[in-house]
């Protein structure tokens, strides 16, 4: 017998590692789940606080939730519909403070990754400018929201000045971080070759800089909800944060806890699409 076939005969055979099923990856969450609606249900149906209705059971804020979806009559014997809460459903009340949010995004990403493109090339500029992006990012947006609404009014443009103001300073930082990231070798070789400023950055400093831009996109969103409630406490109907917090404001405590679930909700889903971006257009991000 050969040295290359006792080898093979001795060596052990190795499994493929198997990925675990749907059901392995997703029955803890599903468990986490049941008990944590358990012990809600528990304290709800408790004298722990009170008056009862400042703790609502999950069916309670399930009800308040199905309500603000549907049509339903009035009280008092009137014969007369009222459409969801405040006159929208609660999809619709989402859907608007996406758009807000939307819109203050899309203006963060537009102003703050040239600016941090521009930053973090130009000494001075990041030099100069830094501090002021580092103040902004430092401020609570509800700071901002007294003078945001005498300058602009109460209704749309404050709040998509606002949900700007939180989403710029991650996004600009973010990418004067990708750009400082960028090694100097690459640089000076397509230098060297005789590219353009301009073909330098759309070549070289964008997709390094890639990965870092989609972390501080990612970052910006979850300040932008973190902001909605904020942004929507003055005319803020329709939208979520908005019915959130006149919800709470008329003791409709369930209904509070229904948009709530939903900002969490949706913020969640909305980075996972992020992420899913993130891994379509930066496969690399992550290996050697």
């Amino acid at each position: 017998m050969s040295t290359a076939t006792a080898t093979a005969t001795a060596a052990p055979r190795t499994r493929p590692a198997r990925r675990p099923s749907r059901v392995r990856r997703w029955w803890p969450h599903a468990a986490t789940l049941a008990v944590l609606l358990l012990v809600w249900s528990v304290v709800a149906a408790s004298d722990v606080v009170s008056p009862s209705y400042l703790t609502p059971s999950p069916r309670e804020v399930w009800d308040a939730f199905v309500r603000a979806n549907t049509n339903h009559p009035i009280g008092g014997g009137v014969d007369r519909v009222v459409r969801g809460e405040e006159g929208y459903f609660l999809w619709e009340h989402l859907l608007v403070s996406l758009q807000r949010i939307g819109a203050g995004l899309a203006a963060a990403i537009v102003v703050g990754i040239p600016l941090g493109l521009f930053m973090g090339t130009v000494d001075w500029a990041g030099t100069l400018l830094g501090p002021y992006v580092d103040f902004l990012r430092s401020i609570p947006p509800l700071a901002y929201i007294g003078f945001l609404v005498a300058w602009f009014g109460i209704y749309d443009a404050s709040k998509i000045w606002l949900l700007f103001l939180a989403s710029f300073p991650p996004i600009a930082l973010a990418t004067v971080n990708g750009v400082r990231g960028v090694r100097e070798d690459q640089l000076h070789a397509i230098r060297t070759l005789g590219a353009t400023r301009r073909q330098t950055v759309t070549t070289v400093l964008l997709p390094a800089t890639l990965p870092d831009i989609l972390s501080g996109v990612r970052v910006a969103v979850g300040f932008a909800w973190t902001t909605v409630v904020a942004a929507e406490l003055v005319n803020g109907i329709p939208g979520i944060g908005g019915l959130a917090y006149l919800s709470g404001t008329q003791n409709k405590i369930a209904l509070s806890v229904a948009c709530i679930i939903v900002i969490g909700l949706t913020a969640i889903a909305l980075d996972a699409l992020i992420r899913t971006i993130e891994k379509a257009l930066v496969p690399w991000r992550g290996k050697d």
